[in-house]
């Protein structure tokens, strides 16, 4: 294992009802999940996560509650509430709340025969770059305009 403990033996639990920190309630490490990580992300209206890809792992995003506007490498696609997408490694993506309301999703990713690699994420600032940074060196995109909210 990469520095993590075992997986916990018998059920594990958490709540999709406790509040974001940074827009993501992680629910891996609360679970004791080691083969994947799952996320609940919520976005207002006009939020916008960043701009990343990962290296190694392919993501699902399952949307609870409002529209998904799923950017991959700089073009949208709508997602509706209980629609999924996958994501295939080396695709880079934002996920963006046009509103109208909350946007809120689960996010699952995992690798194929292998354990969970925590933070194997590029983030990038603009569509234009081409070199990544470590998610949490790169802040926050500006949320949008209100000319860009529905």
């Amino acid at each position: 294992m990469t520095g993590e403990s075992a997986m916990p033996e018998g059920i594990s639990r958490a709540s999709l009802g406790d509040g974001p920190v940074d827009r993501f309630v992680r629910l891996r490490a609360p679970l004791g999940v080691t083969s994947f990580g799952i996320n609940k992300i919520v976005l207002a209206a006009g939020q916008r996560n960043r701009i990343h890809r990962h290296r190694n792992q392919e993501e699902v995003y399952l949307v609870l509650d409002g529209t998904l506007t799923l950017l991959v490498e700089g073009e949208p696609q709508e997602l509706k509430p209980g629609e999924l997408v996958r994501v295939a490694p080396e695709i880079r993506r934002q996920l963006v709340n046009r509103g109208p309301g909350e946007l809120t999703l689960l996010a699952l990713g995992g690798m194929v025969d292998h354990e969970h690699v925590r933070r194997d994420a590029e983030a990038f600032t603009a569509w234009e770059d081409t070199a990544g940074a470590p998610p949490q060196d790169v802040p926050l995109p500006d949320d949008l305009s209100s000319a860009e909210l529905r």
